[in-house]
């Protein structure tokens, strides 16, 4: 799958990864809750938030924006689950009928979570999931 950048999203990047040192697989600048999401190479995660957040709060204060990092995975079930997080995500089941779906079982306890103030949360996911793997909806159940 191929994923086009703007040029302030290319820019958002490449200061990202000059900044953290991590390698950055997309990102998307999120107008309507004023974010911008990363995604972030698998493995690269801890290393890209850094010792107590310093590295995602250093990126908000230079870009002016929220910044929420998403780690990359290999399937559509584990993206599911990382996009997802901080929610206790279970499993994850994709169904391809005439859409392709992912059904996430989340724990109970974090369905806000997973859900976010507005949907934001659940929208991030099912955006970024639609990007990397045409999953074309998020159930969680």
């Amino acid at each position: 799958m191929t994923i086009s950048l703007s040029d302030r999203e290319r820019q958002f990047l490449a200061r990202f990864e000059d900044e953290v040192g991590v390698t950055v697989r997309d990102c998307v600048v999120d107008e309507d809750y004023d974010r911008v999401l990363f995604v972030v190479e698998a493995g690269e995660m801890a290393e890209a938030i850094g010792p107590g957040g310093r590295n995602v709060e250093r990126i908000e204060e230079d870009l002016g924006r929220s910044v929420e990092l998403i780690e990359d995975a290999d399937t559509a079930e584990a993206f599911v689950a990382n996009a997802l997080a901080p929610a206790a995500v279970y499993n994850v089941t994709i169904s391809e009928n005439e859409d392709t779906v992912a059904y996430a079982e989340v724990d109970h306890d974090d369905t806000g979570v997973a859900i976010g103030k507005d949907g934001k949360n659940i929208e991030a996911a099912r955006r970024m999931a639609d990007r990397h793997f045409d999953v074309d909806d998020i159930q969680l159940t």
